[in-house]
C-alpha cells in the first residue's frame, strides 16, 4: 500500500516529533541512514505524523515506500513489504520478478525450500538496490499486525542501515506486543524512538478550531476534553455533530454545541459515520473489508464479481464520507479502526462465507497463492468446526501445495489439516492430501507429526506416485531422528507390492540406498544405488538416476576415491541440469564436487563450484544447502590460505539457521585462525559458542572443531591432551588426512615415537595409490617428523605448496629448519633459511602466534635475528583492510551496491555485506558515502 494520497490530515501538536523525523531524513540524504519505531494508542496520529514526514521526504528527493502490517494477513510472510516495495506478478525490475517467481514457486530447491527466507533475502537486496539510486524512506505502518518474517527482515535492515542513505520506519501499537517486537526496541536505541503522546489542552482546543471554523464555546471545549487528547475520536466526534447539525459558530466566531446527542465512545462515532451510508455503499465496503485495511480496486471488482463503472458511485461516497482515501494507485481505509467496525458488524457465518467466495473469485482470475489463501484462513480459524473446505478449495490447494507451503508452511499446515478432514477416507484425494499435509509438518519442524501421517497415509493409499512420496517423508523423518534403519524393513516390503512401475521400483531402492549411506554401511549403499540403475534400464526417470548417481559419488568420497567420484558429478548433472523439481540434487551435487575438487587440491575449481551452488541456494530458497555451502567455502578458504575471506564466509548466516554440525564446522574455522593470529579469547569464544551444538551431534566428527579444541590445549600448554584428544577421534572410521598431520606433529613433539609410528604408517598408506599433492605430501611430514629427517621434511613443503596449503607447508618448513638445527653436521644457514621462509608464510596468514612462538624457539638456537617482513598490524584506517576489503571498499567507492560488488567478485551479496560491515567499522565510518570520503582523503594524503 502506497503512502495516503487524498491529502495530508490536519496534523496539529506534533511540530517537535514531525521536526525530528524531517531531520531524520536529511540524515539519510547524506548518507547516514537510522531505524525508527514510532509507537503509541490506536487513534493517536502516528501514522498521519509519519505521513506528513514521507511528504518531506518526497519533497527532498527521496524514494518513498509505506507498506502496513494487516491482522487478516499475519499467517502469510511478507505481505506488507511486497506491498511497499511493489511486487507483482509482473514488473521490468529483475530483482522484483525474481521475488514473484519465488513466490509463485517457479523455481524453488525442493518441496522443503523456504521460500519466505529466499524471499527476505531478495527484498534486502532490492532495498540495497533502491539506496544506490538515491536516499529511501521505508515504512512498515501497524507492525503490530506484521508476520514474523517482516518484522525480522525489518530488524535485519535496521542493523545496517547506518551504512545505506535510508529512513526505516515502524508503526505500531502498545499492543499486541509479540517476543520479536519487543527485540525491536533492543535493535532502535531510546534516542530513535517516538512515543506518540496524547495531544495538549491547547492543541485539542486548534484541533477543534481548525476542524469547526471557530473558537471552541464552553460545552464543546468540556466534549472534547472527553476524547482524552485522542485526535481520531476528536476528529470523529466533531465530525459526527456535523453530521447531526449539532454544532453553529455564531457571529463572534465561537463554535458551540446546539444538541446533546453525541456519540460516547470511539467505535459509536465510527458508527454514525458509517450510519450515513447508503446500504450500497456499505454492501461494497463490507466487502473491501474482507480484502485488509489497503485493497486493490481490481481485487474489489474481482471479489464483487462487479463492473469498475458499478462500483464507482459506492467508492465516490464512501471517500466523500470520509470512510476510504486513496493510496497511490489502490484504496485504503481511512483508519484500521473503521475497517474493523465494518468488519465485526457481519455476523460470522457471513464473514465466512464471503470470504469463501472471495477466495473462489481470486483463485478463479489466477489471483497470486497467498491473496487466496488470506481468505480461506477465517473459514479454519473460526471455532466453528462445522464449516466445510469447498471442493474447489481442495483442488487449489493440491496445485499450490508446493508454494504455499513454502512460504507459508503454517498456513498450509491449517488448510491442509482441515481439507484432509473433510475429503472422504478411501478418496484417491485424501492421500494426495495427506502427503502434502506431512510436507507442511515437515516444514514447520513438527517430524514427529510429519512422520506419524504419512505412516497413517501409507496403511490405505494405492497410488505408486504417492506411496513413494510418503515414504520419501519418512525416511527424511526418521533420519533427523536418528532412525534411519526402522526405514529399512518397510522399504524393502514396499518393493514387492504389485502395480509398481520400474521407475517406482528405482526409486523405491534409492530410498534404500540412501539410507544405508546414513547408516554407514558403504557397500550396501553403492550395490542398491548401482541396482536402482539396473531396474530402471532404458526407462527414463531424472530422480531416480540423479539420486542414484549421486549415492554412488557419496560412497565414492567415503571410501577416498575422490577422482572417481567427478565422473560421477559430471554424469549426475547432466541428468538434473534445468528441472526445477531437482533443484536440491543439483545444489548437493555442487557441494559436494566443490568438497572432491578441494580434496584433489583443484582449489580454483572448487571454489567455482562452490560459488555456483551458493548462488543457486541463494536465488532458489534452500537455507539449509546455503549453510552447507557457506560451510564448505569457509573449509576451502581456511585450507587455501585465504583466511580473512574464510571469517567472512561462516560469519555470513546467523547459527540459528544452521545444522548443528555446521554450527561446530564454522565455528571451528573461525577458532583455529584466531588461534593462530594469538586472539586466544576470541577463539575460546568461538569454542564456547560451539559447544552445545557438539553436545547435539554426540560422537560425530568435525574436523575444524577438533583442530581447533586442540589448538586450546596446545595454548594452554598441553600437548599432550592435545594428543590424547586427536588419538581418540582417530580411532574412528571417518577421521581425516588433516588430523593425521596435526598428530604426527603433536607425538613427534613429545616424544611418543609409538604413536608417531603409527601415524606414519596410516599416512603412507593413504599416500601409495594416490597422485594428490597434499596425499604424498602428508605421508613426506610424517616420515620426516618420526625421522626427524630435514631433506624429507623440506620435500613435504614442496608438496604442500603444489597442493597449495600454505598452513601446512609453514608447518613442514619449522619442522625441517628444527631438524637442520639441531643437526651439527649442517651449518646454521640452512635452518635459518627454512626459518625464515617458514615465518614469511605465517606472516602472510597474519599467523601472530606462530610467527612468536617460531622466533622463541630459534633464539634457543642462536638464530636471534629474524627476518624483516611485513604484515598487517593496524586494525583501524586504510591500512588495516584486508585485500578482499579493499577490493570492495573501491567498488564502493565506485557507487556499486552489494550486490553489483557480489557479481564482480563471485561472492554473495551477504558476504559482502559481512566485509563493508567490517570496513566501515576498521574507517570508523557510519555510511557508504563516508567510505568514498574516506578514500578521497586517503589518496590526496602525502606519502
Amino acid at each position: 500500500m502506497r503512502p495516503l494520497t487524498d491529502g495530508i490530515e490536519l496534523l496539529v501538536g506534533r511540530d517537535d516529533e514531525l521536526s525530528r523525523l524531517v531531520a531524520w531524513i536529511h540524515e539519510a540524504e547524506a548518507g547516514r541512514g537510522r531505524a525508527v519505531l514510532v509507537d503509541g494508542e490506536p487513534g493517536i496520529g502516528k501514522s498521519a505524523l509519519v505521513r506528513a514526514a514521507c511528504v518531506a521526504a518526497a519533497d527532498a528527493g527521496c524514494q518513498v515506500f509505506w507498506g502496513a502490517g494487516d491482522e487478516l494477513g499475519q499467517a502469510l510472510p511478507l505481505l506488507p513489504l511486497l506491498d511497499a516495495l511493489q511486487i507483482a506478478p509482473v514488473t521490468r525490475d529483475p530483482r522484483r520478478d525474481t521475488i514473484s517467481e519465488l513466490l509463485g514457486g517457479a523455481a524453488v530447491a525442493n518441496k522443503g525450500a523456504d521460500l519466505a527466507a529466499a524471499a527476505a533475502e531478495q527484498l534486502i537486496a532490492l532495498v540495497d538496490e533502491l539506496c544506490q539510486a538515491g536516499p529511501v524512506m521505508l515504512v512498515v505502518d501497524e507492525l503490530q499486525w506484521a508476520d514474523r518474517t517482516t518484522v525480522a527482515v525489518w530488524s535485519r535492515i535496521a542493523r545496517s542501515v547506518r551504512r545505506l542513505p535510508l529512513l526505516l520506519v515502524g508503526v505500531l501499537r502498545p499492543v499486541p506486543r509479540r517476543d520479536d517486537l519487543r527485540s525491536l526496541f533492543r535493535v532502535v536505541p531510546q534516542a530513535e524512538r517516538l512515543r506518540v503522546g496524547r495531544l495538549g489542552e491547547p492543541a485539542v482546543l486548534e484541533l477543534v478550531a481548525a476542524r469547526t471554523g471557530g473558537k471552541p464555546g464552553v460545552r464543546l471545549e468540556e466534549l472534547a476534553a472527553g476524547a482524552a487528547g485522542n485526535p481520531l475520536y476528536l476528529t470523529e466526534l466533531l465530525d459526527a455533530l456535523t453530521r447531526s447539525s449539532c454544532l453553529e459558530v455564531d457571529t463572534a466566531g465561537v463554535a458551540e454545541l446546539t444538541g446533546t446527542a453525541t456519540p460516547d465512545s470511539l467505535p459509536e462515532a465510527i458508527a454514525d459515520r458509517l450510519g450515513f451510508l447508503s446500504e450500497a455503499a456499505r454492501t461494497v465496503l463490507r466487502a473491501a473489508a474482507l480484502l485488509g485495511d489497503g485493497f486493490s480496486v481490481a481485487d474489489l471488482v474481482t471479489v464483487t464479481n462487479s463492473s469498475l463503472a458499478g462500483l464507482l458511485p459506492a467508492l465516490d461516497e464512501a471517500r466523500a464520507a470520509g470512510v476510504l482515501v486513496a493510496a497511490g494507485d489502490d484504496l485504503a481505509f481511512r483508519h484500521a479502526l473503521i475497517r474493523r467496525a465494518l468488519y465485526d458488524e457481519m455476523p460470522t457465518a457471513v464473514r465466512i462465507a464471503w470470504h469463501q467466495a472471495a477466495a473462489w473469485a481470486l483463485a478463479e482470475s489466477s489471483a497470486p497463492v497467498e491473496r487466496v489463501a488470506r481468505q480461506l484462513l477465517p473459514m479454519v480459524s473460526t471455532t466453528d468446526s462445522r464449516v466445510p473446505v469447498p471442493a474447489w478449495a481442495v483442488r487449489w490447494l493440491l496445485d499450490v501445495a508446493t508454494p504455499l507451503i513454502g512460504q507459508s508452511p503454517v498456513a498450509a499446515v491449517a488448510l491442509l489439516r482441515r481439507a484432509v478432514r473433510d475429503a472422504p477416507l478411501d478418496d484417491a484425494v485424501t492421500g494426495a492430501l495427506a502427503c502434502r499435509l506431512a510436507d507442511a509438518y515437515f516444514r514447520v519442524g513438527n517430524v514427529a507429526q510429519a512422520e506419524r501421517i504419512a505412516c497413517r497415509a501409507l496403511d490405505r493409499v494405492r497410488d505408486p506416485d504417492v506411496v513413494v512420496d510418503l515414504h520419501t517423508t519418512v525416511v527424511q523423518c526418521r533420519g533427523m531422528t536418528g532412525r534411519s534403519a526402522e526405514s529399512l524393513a518397510e522399504l524393502n516390503d514396499a518393493l514387492t507390492q504389485p502395480g509398481l512401475e520400474a521407475r517406482h521400483r528405482a526409486r523405491l531402492l534409492v530410498l534404500i540406498a540412501r539410507t544405508h549411506r546414513d547408516l554407514g554401511e558403504v557397500d550396501s549403499a553403492g550395490r542398491v544405488a548401482t541396482a536402482a540403475l539396473v531396474e530402471l534400464g532404458p526407462v527414463e526417470d531424472r530422480w531416480a538416476t540423479g539420486w542414484a548417481l549421486h549415492v554412488l559419488s557419496l560412497v565414492a568420497m567415503m571410501r577416498g576415491e575422490w577422482t572417481g567420484a567427478l565422473p560421477l558429478f559430471e554424469r549426475a548433472m547432466v541428468i538434473v541440469r534445468g528441472d526445477p523439481e531437482l533443484i536440491d540434487l543439483t545444489l548437493l551435487l555442487r557441494i559436494n564436487q566443490s568438497v572432491t575438487y578441494g580434496a584433489l587440491d583443484r582449489y580454483a575449481d572448487a571454489l567455482a563450484a562452490a560459488g555456483r551452488a551458493r548462488e543457486l541456494a541463494d536465488r532458489t530458497g534452500s537455507a539449509v544447502r546455503l549453510t552447507q555451502v557457506q560451510s564448505a567455502l569457509g573449509q576451502l578458504l581456511l585450507g587455501a590460505g585465504r583466511w580473512d575471506d574464510a571469517l567472512a564466509e561462516v560469519d555470513v548466516v546467523p547459527d540459528e539457521r544452521k545444522d548443528p554440525s555446521v554450527v561446530c564446522c564454522d565455528h571451528g574455522v573461525a577458532a583455529i585462525i584466531h588461534f593462530h593470529r594469538g586472539d586466544t579469547d576470541a577463539a575460546r569464544r568461538h569454542l564456547e559458542v560451539a559447544a552445545p551444538y557438539a553436545e547435539r551431534i554426540g560422537d560425530r566428527v568435525v574436523e575444524p572443531l577438533v583442530r581447533a579444541r586442540c589448538l586450546a590445549f596446545e595454548h594452554a600448554g598441553a600437548p599432550e591432551q592435545a594428543l590424547t584428544l586427536l588419538t581418540g577421534v582417530l580411532d574412528g572410521e571417518d577421521a581425516g588426512e588433516d588430523l593425521l598431520a596435526d598428530a604426527a606433529r603433536l607425538a613427534a613433539s613429545i616424544g611418543d615415537v609409538g604413536t608417531a609410528g603409527e601415524i606414519e604408517a596410516r599416512a603412507s598408506a593413504i599416500a601409495a595409490d594416490s597422485t594428490v599433492p597434499h596425499h604424498r605430501a602428508l605421508a613426506l611430514y610424517c616420515r620426516g617428523l618420526l625421522e626427524r629427517d630435514a631433506a624429507t621434511l623440506l620435500r613435504a613443503a614442496d608438496g604442500y605448496h603444489d597442493a597449495g596449503r600454505p598452513l601446512f607447508r609453514a608447518k613442514a618448513l619449522e619442522a625441517a629448519a628444527v631438524a637442520l638445527a639441531n643437526d651439527e653436521s649442517e651449518d646454521r644457514g640452512s635452518a635459518r633459511a627454512a626459518f625464515t621462509h617458514a615465518v614469511d608464510i605465517y606472516s602472510g596468514l597474519d599467523a601472530q602466534w606462530d610467527v612468536a612462538r617460531l622466533r622463541a624457539l630459534f633464539r634457543t638456537y642462536g638464530i636471534r635475528s629474524g627476518p624483516t617482513v611485513k604484515h598487517r598490524q593496524s586494525t583501524h584506517g586504510w591500512e588495516s583492510l584486508t585485500p578482499t576489503e579493499a577490493k570492495i571498499a573501491a567498488l564502493v567507492v565506485e557507487g556499486l551496491s552489494n550486490p553489483q560488488i557480489a557479481a564482480r567478485l563471485y561472492l554473495s551479496p551477504r558476504t559482502v555485506g559481512t566485509h563493508v560491515s567490517h570496513v566501515l567499522t576498521k574507517l570508523g565510518v557510519n555510511s557508504r558515502i563516508d567510505i568514498a570520503r574516506e578514500a578521497a582523503r586517503n589518496q590526496s594524503s602525502p606519502g
